[in-house]
């Protein structure tokens, strides 16, 4: 198909605004599916995706339409997620694009993520088309929704299209604007270049990689090479998504399908990368886009030690599908092996445990949730701590730097002062307001971010009744009087409790790590102290009463002094089985831990 009958498009959103309900229109429109074999969210196909209602991974699909200037025309959408967390999915699904889909919800207006993912996109120099979806609904406000994407978008909404994505209406009005607006690709030379944006690993084929062609074409058997990791390979398949993988002779210049080559170890595959013929030394890289670097990192463990090998092996498999996931190896004196896993968000982290446990059926704990900080040493050298761990004595340190971010919280007006409250009892700072109409207003606010680690959305959707939406952006980092707290039991530091906090927090931080213990570690048959320290001082303390035998039972009677010897006897065993004894700590103590935002 020629160049001009190409067009290459993403559909982006707030989370929840009907993304893929869209998708699935165009899919039937096209006829890309029958009526026989439609289910909806079609292109989401975790099970994890299908029942929370979201999109984790993108998804490209190839539809052709017959348009009403008689030509036909190809038609490639790669269907994004809409969460925060996710947003690196977006940049790389935008890197294969010409255009994108602004869906905005006619009753809920413009959301967080919306903001966001728009920015992307203009940032990107993609041609955005706005599209008010569920119309239909009696509370949809069509003219608000307008007047919110001109304001706060600066995106001329006067002829935005008008769609209920559920009943179809409006379908084909997106799809003509979709071939009139969006440019087709263009060819710059004849030598061929494609670009990696995305990859997942099959058990029986290998890596799968997911690429746009930019110029020239690829066939079958070709012998190919990854300019940046220098892979050399010769494609056994190569392919489109209709939406199910269908192989093809050859990708012309501007399409996007998958190939799959020989290629059996998951890094050799680098998402970013450049894809040329294997002979080709004179073609340069596509400018593709940086890694993006985790933001939040965990400790992970298999709860067998037995299952090390088999985690490593799960992690690296599903480090290809999901490029943003980083991991290398540590240990634990509590845990045992494992690794330091860094994610994207919280939403992430939850996302990639529950994958493991499912799809690679391994049980694993998971440690509290950390940032990277960046430490001056008095020496002058500087370090990057993600595991509070390796922290150095606190006598060789001159300042601790930690991450903030540039938060933008959209909420309710008659929410605006808890939502400030809840800010600023997180160590915020708000710099702005704005009102976006008669009802909502955004909150600008600069924030640490170890503060919205665990319980900040949830706290967030419960003071605004669930009204409230945020993203946000890193702010770079700031100079702050960061202390370790350590958790001690039965006077040795357990290293998977340890935690960098603010000074202000570290009492009542180290009260509820001492609290969260004291209901989940079971008793022992002697006492155990539950301390949290700051260096020497301990500045919280829980006990855990030992079970006690009644040795004075089988006593009816005699002098005071028989009974007295009977506990003084058990009293020095307990001492000699305190100083030997081993403190079990279950999992479930780690969870109740992390649930109280430690």
């Amino acid at each position: 198909m020629e160049l001009k009958q190409i067009r290459n498009f993403c559909i982006i959103a707030h989370i929840d605004h009907g993304k893929s309900t869209l998708a699935d229109q165009m899919l039937l429109k096209t006829k890309t599916v029958d009526q026989r074999q439609f289910r909806d969210q079609l292109l989401d196909d975790m099970d994890i995706e299908r029942e929370r209602g979201i999109t984790i991974k993108s998804h490209p699909v190839t539809m052709h339409y017959d348009a009403d200037d008689g030509l036909e025309y190809e038609l490639n959408l790669i269907d994004t997620p809409g969460h925060v967390d996710f947003s690196y999915e977006v940049s790389r699904s935008m890197s294969a694009c010409e255009g994108a889909i602004l869906v905005v919800d006619a009753a809920q207006g413009v959301q967080a993520q919306t903001v966001a993912n728009t920015h992307l996109a203009v940032d990107r120099g993609l041609e955005v088309i706005p599209v008010l979806n569920k119309i239909d609904l009696p509370n949809a406000d069509i003219e608000a929704a307008k007047k919110q994407i001109e304001d706060v978008l600066a995106i001329d909404a006067s002829d935005a299209l008008l769609v209920s994505a559920k009943t179809g209406q409006g379908i084909d009005a997106v799809m003509e604007a979709v071939i009139s607006k969006i440019p087709p690709p263009q060819c710059t030379q004849e030598s061929t270049r494609a670009l990696i944006f995305d990859s997942v690993y099959d058990a029986f084929r290998g890596v799968v990689t997911y690429v746009r062609v930019v110029d020239g074409a690829i066939r079958g058997r070709d012998r190919i090479k990854m300019l940046g990791t220098g892979t050399r390979t010769e494609i056994k398949e190569i392919g489109i998504f209709s939406p199910k993988p269908t192989p093809v002779e050859k990708l012309n210049p501007g399409q996007v399908g998958y190939l799959i080559g020989t290629i059996k170890t998951p890094s050799e595959s680098q998402v970013g990368d450049t894809i040329v013929m294997g002979s080709d030394d004179s073609s340069g890289a596509l400018a593709g886009f940086s890694p993006i670097k985790p933001m939040v990192f965990s400790g992970l463990y298999p709860v067998d030690t037995a299952d090390y090998e088999k985690f490593r092996q799960s992690l690296e498999k599903l480090s290809l599908n999901d490029s943003a996931l980083t991991f290398h190896a540590e240990s634990s004196v509590a845990l045992g092996f494992g690794f330091r896993c860094g994610f994207l968000g919280l939403l992430h982290m939850e996302i990639v445990q529950e994958r493991l446990t499912r799809e690679f059926d391994l049980d694993i704990i998971s440690t509290a949730p950390s940032v990277i900080y960046r430490i001056d040493l008095k020496d002058g050298t500087s370090m990057e701590l993600d595991n509070p761990v390796f922290m150095p004595d606190i006598t060789t340190i001159d300042t601790i730097y930690e991450p903030c971010i540039r938060a933008f919280i959209i909420c309710m007006n008659e929410h605006i002062g808890d939502v400030m409250k809840l800010i600023m009892d997180r160590r915020g700072d708000v710099l702005k307001t704005e009102s976006l109409d008669t009802t909502r207003v955004m909150l600008t606010c600069n924030m640490p971010l170890n503060e919205i680690l665990t319980d900040f959305h949830d706290i967030l959707k419960s003071v605004s009744h669930g009204y409230a939406s945020m993203d946000y952006e890193h702010s770079g980092y700031e100079a702050s009087d960061m202390v370790k707290l350590d958790v001690m039991l039965n006077s040795e530091v357990v290293d998977a409790f340890s935690c960098l906090v603010h000074r202000s927090k570290a009492i009542s931080k180290g009260r509820q790590i001492c609290a969260a213990l004291k209901e989940s570690v079971p008793r022992h048959m002697f006492a155990i102290p539950i301390q949290a320290a700051l260096g020497r001082t301990i500045i919280a303390r829980e006990t855990i009463r030992a079970f006690r035998k009644d040795v004075t039972a089988k006593l009816y009677g005699g002098d005071v002094t028989r009974k007295r010897k009977l506990l003084d006897k058990q009293k020095k065993g307990k001492k000699r089985m305190k100083q030997f004894g081993q403190v079990s700590v279950p999992q479930k103590a780690f969870i109740s831990v992390l649930r109280t935002g430690a």
